[in-house]
């Protein structure tokens, strides 16, 4: 941390506290008062005396010299000039040093009746709109009663009432009847006022004319300031508590339970309520406010220099109203309006309708804006910070780089590595200083050059592309200088980066230290890199040209082979019988007693027989399958240079196939017309029979896009035989290399059916294919689906790119905190359910350990707490083992983070992962990677009033936010029978005999109908699909009728656990129907995060708790242990389900919860409260500059603690 003067405090500190500041501690940060609106005069261009920029407050404009140009240099530091009072120091302290404004009347801190729940409206026990009122000065709040005068005055009203009864008489019973009333009132009034209690304006003067002595009152902040002031905290704190204890259900009574939250904090740190009321207002250093001067006499100034000039013209005139004693109606409207410029210098868009605007009829941009949202202090400054010793420009494809390497412009890698190449040439001599070396390198002479190529020799420097979605978006290189300006890529890592040469740009960065360079080397280089984290296959692999050519090597010859073989001894006789052109590449021949082509000789060759001899065609997924066994078999070493051979044999035999393609190429089938004809035929019978009454409109359009689709698959079919085995668009699409069959089979058989801007199947297909060209209305109507998919992607990333951000956030302090929990309960892995969203057994069990030992007949493969990898899981997979308990992050007792045994392997490396690994944010990335290929779509099913299932990116925004979904499936609430099913209106009624108890507490609707008591009642829409039907025994949580279950429903009905495996099923399903696999351990990871909060629902001896307040479940069960030892009584709580966001926001951290969202709301309430952030979590040290608490930069940092108790303290 800097000090004014610029010299570097080291004082090192564990925690960060926030709290609400004194008036006191405002003048202490301050170095003066600032007491005129001016900021800089137009003349000489120098700051205003006093003004808000003034040099006496906030230091020198110039370094080491004052205002009046008394002393100048160094050799006056420290001394205050006695001329203009300004010290002589460095101008940096001008981003440092406060100054303050003093207040001519109290103004209320707008965070602290705005903020949702507001925390004045608490402590005063009123309503915040009714605050507000007396705030801007509308009504009236009383601040003082005196019950001596309160009891006089009782007697006197109940006198003056009998007097005019005796009066009045028995004549006149309605206006009895009105007096009577009106005294009552009168009585209820004076009886229930008390400090706090709001007055309208009218009721004020009233009262106020006849029982002046019994009250007062006020309004404004002044007002609320004098009864905060009077407040006693431990009083208040002991009538809420009573208040508390008197309650039949105090759960339920959130507001008190909060106010008591607010009292118990105010009290333990030590802060006043009158605090909240601003009576010194701090001023912001100017060098944060700057203002600077534009062509022409103009300035472009910060909008909160604005802010405070308004503040400072109200607060002066005020002072001067007070001065002469002018009417209160005048001094009240000046300290309105001096209370909306506070507002709005703190938080310009809190009060809607009353924004301070610019000239240009902008909202200015207040203190808070400068810390919310994407371009805000948290966000743009201190997440996210620009650096120096980087460079970007645009990558080419550099097709001989070896997989860690990279081509690095020259002119590029001279100005990132300058301060090393200075310091060689200085060190070598040839230049003496900086400025000579700098004019040497201008020059750009030979031994710079010399000099920059030995500089980078061992150097490392990272390549990022944007968007960085995944670890494998940041990758290390061995630079080599190149001519150029653009940089170049290998291409085996396009995969990982998702990178193209159309124009992609990425950025290059070089890592300074020689730690940086040996992590850049050894953790982060692009051969340590090879497989995906997500899923442990492999990510770096050939693509496209490479493939095509690897393809054509090992491709045999599609004509008539020859009579007799002919034979060679060896590799090198067959080469010379190929270079002889006496065989082809896909002849096949003899070698080495083995039938083979000689293509496929050359591919083994470059296998390195690491391999048995591979004797087929080869395509992308055969390619990666040879390259993964090779990995696991002689590790990632072999696995690159294998890939290095491949990816130039690939591209060698791409170019000299001369494979390419033409429209001549595309055939389209002779059959096509037939297919159509019949299609059409079919469509009219369809036609005739609607007309005549035997089909519905919807059974109609439903036959006749059944009968298109089958004419589209017959022709997809056709394309396939139609393409003879070496045409180039055949050999293109079955190598993998690019595209897919739907592509041929729209250029040349038909484009099918299209769907129109509803999303909604149209019964006209498109029955030409591009080849023959598309009449006007195919063009017309294919174009609906082509925008609709346009604009989808562009939706579809904003929305992927914010999930990652919340899972993020809501992940990422979970880092692994030691070996082994010695957890006695796991996940149960099943065969079946893997089958039902598409993961094979092996794959689900692969990476994790077992909670006990698994047996074959007698023989134990795996011992308990031992590994499963892909031999043992392949071997589980092949036996009769159903189901195999497994650790899981879900059952983990770690607190504040995991365990290496119940996470498994780290994927990214196929290895036990290591204490430090930052599980949660690899976790977090795995699942919002693939994001971006998930549909958009909301499905509609069924007919006209049919149910919306989603599916796809809002689905799972849906589970991970625990939100109700859409199309809501009706779950049972006991267990039971299924007695009736049958038809009522618009509905399909349910009936259900309840065997168990219900497990809600809804009236059963049996009550009011003719079913029998024990019957409950289910509506579904006629339109949705029913599944059970009667007889059927179901138990409480299972699904009636079709659409998703609600998660807090099924919570309830079933308990977590069953809540948790159905959340990694619903998950999984959608990212397998995308082809995006993910390991079930990253959703765990989250799924455990959505679990770690509870609700205390008896705070027992904890000072800390109050009932009803959530806190993370780590936190909780620390405080029980602690309490434990000491011998009190344990705090209860109850496990939560909660969305992302949620938990996001309901960190232990502020620092964390501010800089995700809502940052007002959770830094008013960390003040309040007086949060303590430990910085635990990796964003606060991002925030405060250190290293993350993960990796390498977690040393000794790490105190690994498991729960040991068996949770009893949490009712599940």
């Amino acid at each position: 941390m800097k000090r004014p003067g610029g010299e570097t405090s080291e004082t090192p500190f564990s925690a960060l506290g926030i709290g609400v500041a004194s008036p006191d501690d405002i003048l202490q940060w301050s170095h003066g008062e600032v007491l005129k609106p001016e900021t800089i005069n137009y003349r000489t261009q120098r700051p205003e005396k006093d003004g808000l920029f003034s040099e006496r407050i906030f230091g020198p404009t110039k370094d080491y010299e004052c205002y009046c140009g008394k002393y100048r240099k160094i050799r006056y530091k420290g001394v205050t000039c006695d001329k203009c009072g300004v010290e002589v120091t460095r101008s940096v302290v001008r981003r440092e040093r406060l100054g303050h404004i003093t207040l001519s009347a109290p103004t209320v801190h707008i965070w602290f009746f705005k903020s949702a729940p507001s925390p004045l409206s608490l402590l005063l026990d009123v309503q915040a709109a009714k605050l507000e009122r007396v705030i801007y000065y509308v009504d009236y709040i009383v601040t003082e009663v005196n019950d001596d005068k309160r009891k006089e005055v009782l007697q006197e009203v109940e006198r003056e009432l009998k007097t005019k009864l005796k009066e009045m008489g028995d004549e006149n019973k309605d206006a009895t009847q009105s007096v009577l009333a009106g005294a009552t009132e009168l009585k209820e009034t004076l009886k229930n006022m008390r400090p706090g209690t709001i007055l309208k304006e009218d009721q004020y003067y009233s009262l106020s004319r006849r029982f002046g002595s019994v009250f007062q009152a006020g309004s404004g902040a002044e007002a609320i300031h004098k009864i905060l002031k009077a407040m006693n905290l431990k009083r208040e704190i002991t009538a809420v508590e009573k208040e508390i204890e008197g309650m039949k259900n105090p759960m339920n009574e959130i507001k008190t339970l909060r106010r008591l939250k607010i009292l118990r904090s105010m009290l333990k740190n030590g802060s006043r309520p009158e605090w909240l009321i601003l009576t010194q207002l701090p001023v912001l250093p100017p060098d944060l406010r700057p203002m600077v001067a534009l062509d022409g006499g103009r300035y472009a100034t910060s909008d909160l220099n604005d802010l405070y000039r308004r503040v400072l013209n109200r607060n002066n005139r005020l002072k001067k109203l007070l001065e002469i004693k002018a009417p209160e109606i005048i001094v009240r409207n000046e300290k309105r309006m001096l209370q909306e410029a506070v507002d709005a210098l703190i938080d310009n868009t809190a009060r809607f309708g009353t924004q301070q605007l610019s000239a240009h009829r902008r909202p200015l941009r207040s203190l808070a804006d400068m810390l919310k949202g994407k371009q805000g202090r948290f966000r743009q400054n201190l997440l996210g910070k620009r650096v120096d010793y980087s460079g970007r420009s645009v990558i080419v494809v550099g097709p001989k780089l070896k997989l860690d390497e990279c081509g690095l412009p020259k002119k590029m890698a001279l100005e990132l590595f300058r301060p090393f190449v200075i310091g060689e040439m200085i060190s070598r001599g040839i230049v003496h200083n900086i400025k000579m070396a700098n004019r040497t390198i201008e020059q750009g002479t030979e031994e710079v050059w010399a000099i920059l190529e030995e500089v980078i020799r061992d150097k490392h420097v990272l390549l990022n592309r944007a968007p960085t979605l995944h670890r494998l978006s940041v990758q290390a290189f061995r630079p080599f200088l190149i001519e150029g300006l653009a940089i170049q890529l290998p291409p085996l890592v396009c995969a990982a980066f998702n990178a193209d040469f159309d124009g992609d740009q990425m950025a290059v960065h070089v890592p300074l230290s020689k730690m940086a360079q040996y992590e850049a080397r050894e953790i982060m280089s692009a051969r340590g890199n090879l497989l995906k984290p997500a899923t442990g296959e492999l990510m770096t692999g050939l693509t496209q040209d490479a493939v095509l050519g690897i393809y054509y090597l090992t491709r045999p010859d599609t004509r008539e082979p020859r009579a007799v073989k002919k034979a060679f001894m060896n590799y090198e006789e067959a080469l010379m019988a190929y270079e002889a052109s006496v065989i082809t590449l896909h002849e096949e021949i003899r070698v080495d007693d083995r039938e083979s082509t000689f293509g496929r000789v050359i591919l083994n060759r470059t296998i390195e027989a690491l391999l048995p001899f591979v004797n087929e065609t080869l395509n992308k997924k055969k390619i990666s399958k040879i390259v993964e066994a090779i990995f696991d078999k002689h590790g990632g070493d072999a696995a690159r240079r294998i890939l290095d051979g491949l990816k130039l044999l690939g591209f060698e035999m791409s170019t000299k196939s001369g494979i390419t393609w033409a429209i001549a190429d595309l055939v389209t089938p002779p059959e096509k017309k037939a297919v159509i004809a019949s299609s059409e035929k079919e469509v009219e019978t369809i036609r005739e029979q609607f007309n005549e009454g035997l089909l519905t409109e919807a059974e109609r359009r439903a036959r006749v896009i059944e009968v298109w689709m089958r004419a589209k698959s017959q022709i997809d079919k056709m394309v396939l035989t139609a393409l003879a085995k070496d045409n180039p668009v055949y050999q293109i699409v079955d190598s993998n290399a690019r595209g897919s069959w739907a592509q041929p089979s729209q250029m040349m058989g038909m484009k099918g059916l299209v769907s129109n801007p509803k999303g909604e199947t149209m019964e006209l297909p498109v029955k030409a294919s591009f080849k023959e060209g598309l009449s006007v209305l195919e063009y017309f109507i294919s174009t609906h689906g082509a925008r609709k998919g346009t604009t989808d992607t562009a939706l579809k990333t904003a929305q992927a790119g914010y999930l990652t951000r919340r899972l993020v956030d809501v992940a990422q302090d979970l880092v692994i905190r030691e070996e082994d929990c010695r957890t006695k309960t796991g996940l149960p892995v099943n065969r079946a359910e893997g089958k039902d969203f598409g993961q094979s057994f092996a794959s689900r069990l692969f990476s994790r350990a077992p909670l006990e030992d698994v047996k074959i007949g007698r023989r134990t493969v795996v011992k308990a707490g031992e590994f499963i990898d892909k031999e043992i899981a392949e071997e589980i997979e092949k036996s009769d083992i159903d189901e195999t308990v497994v650790r899981s992050p879900l059952t983990c007792k770690t607190l504040y983070g995991l365990c290496a045994t119940c996470y498994g392997y780290d994927l990214a490396v196929n290895r036990p992962v290591k204490i430090g690994a930052a599980t949660g944010v690899v976790a977090a990335q795995s699942i919002g990677e693939p994001g971006t290929q998930l549909t958009m779509r909301t499905f509609h099913v069924g007919g006209v009033a049919g149910l919306d299932i989603t599916h796809g990116l809002p689905r799972i925004e849906e589970l991970f936010e625990a939100r109700p979904p859409k199309g809501k499936a009706i779950l049972a609430e006991a267990d039971g029978e299924i007695v009736n099913i049958e038809d009522r209106d618009a509905f399909r009624v349910i009936s259900l005999k309840v065997e168990g108890e219900m497990k809600t507490k809804r009236k059963a609707k049996s009550a009011k109908s003719k079913a029998a008591p024990k019957h409950v009642e289910y509506e579904v829409p006629r339109s949705a699909l029913v599944l059970v039907k009667v007889g059927d025994k179901v138990k409480a949580g299972d699904q009636l009728s079709e659409g998703h279950a609600d998660i807090k429903e099924l919570a309830q009905y079933k308990g977590s656990e069953e809540v948790m495996r159905h959340i990694i099923r619903e998950v999984q399903k959608i990212y397998m129907a995308e082809g995006a696999a993910i390991h079930d351990k990253h959703v765990e990871v989250i799924v455990r995060q959505m679990f770690s909060r509870v609700r205390v629902t008896d705070a027992g001896e904890a000072a800390d708790l109050v009932m009803g307040e959530v806190l993370e479940k780590s936190r909780f069960l620390e405080l029980n242990r602690a309490l434990k030892k000491a011998g009190k009584t344990p705090a209860r709580a109850k496990q939560l389900l909660l969305g992302i966001t949620r938990v996001a926001l309901s960190t232990e951290s502020f620092l964390s919860a501010a800089s995700f969202q809502d940052t007002s709301r959770v830094l008013v309430n960390a003040a309040i409260e007086g949060k303590v952030d430990t910085l635990r979590g990796l964003k606060e040290n991002v925030i405060i500059g250190r290293l993350i608490p993960a990796g390498a930069g977690q040393e000794d940092r790490i105190q690994p603690e498991a729960d040991t108790s068996n949770g009893d303290e949490t009712d599940a």
